[in-house]
C-alpha cells in the first residue's frame, strides 16, 4: 500500500509542518507572556507619556536626597525618584532592602496611581561598583581574601 506521494514530496509536507509548529508555539508564547512584560521607564519619560494605571511597569533612577519619609504606620515610605530632569513620587509599603539611602539607584517595580505617585510592590536597590559588604569593610585586603575563600 502505498500514500501516493513521492518520498521527496513526503519530506517537503514534514518541514512545512514542523514549521507551521514551531510558528504556532513561537506565537501562543508571545501572546501569553505580552501581559507579563514589564516596561522600564525614566522620571521623565513617564511624566512626558505616563502608563495606564492597570499596566505594571518599572521605575528607575535615583532616590532624592532629603525626600525619603516614613508614613506614621512605620511600614510605608515615600520618596522621590530623579533622573536629573524629572521626578515621580512613589509610595512603597514592605520591607525596604538594606542597600536602599537617599542618593542611591532604586528601581521599582508597581503602576503609576491615579494621583500621580507610582505604587510600588516591589524595590530593586542598585549599588555603585565600589560596593563592599558590611562584614568586610573593616578588613584588610588578606583578611577579604581568606573570608572570601572560605566560603567557596
Amino acid at each position: 500500500m502505498t500514500s501516493g506521494l513521492k518520498p521527496k514530496h513526503q519530506r517537503l509536507v514534514l518541514v512545512l509542518l514542523a514549521l507551521v509548529a514551531i510558528i504556532g508555539a513561537g506565537t501562543l508564547a508571545a501572546w501569553a507572556l505580552r501581559n507579563q512584560a514589564s516596561y522600564f521607564y525614566v522620571p521623565k519619560e513617564m511624566m512626558a507619556n505616563p502608563p495606564s494605571p492597570d499596566r505594571g511597569v518599572r521605575l528607575g533612577g535615583m532616590v532624592k536626597a532629603g525626600s525619603l519619609k516614613t508614613d506614621p504606620d512605620g511600614v510605608t515610605i515615600r520618596f522621590l525618584v530623579d533622573d536629573g530632569e524629572a521626578e515621580v513620587p512613589v509610595k512603597f509599603s514592605g520591607i525596604v532592602p538594606d542597600l536602599f539611602v537617599e542618593g542611591s539607584g532604586v528601581v521599582a517595580e508597581g503602576h503609576l496611581g491615579a494621583d500621580g505617585t507610582f505604587v510600588a510592590d516591589n524595590l530593586l536597590a542598585k549599588h555603585d561598583e565600589n560596593y563592599v559588604p558590611r562584614e568586610l569593610q573593616d578588613m584588610t585586603e588578606a583578611q577579604k581574601r581568606m573570608a572570601i575563600e572560605e566560603t567557596n
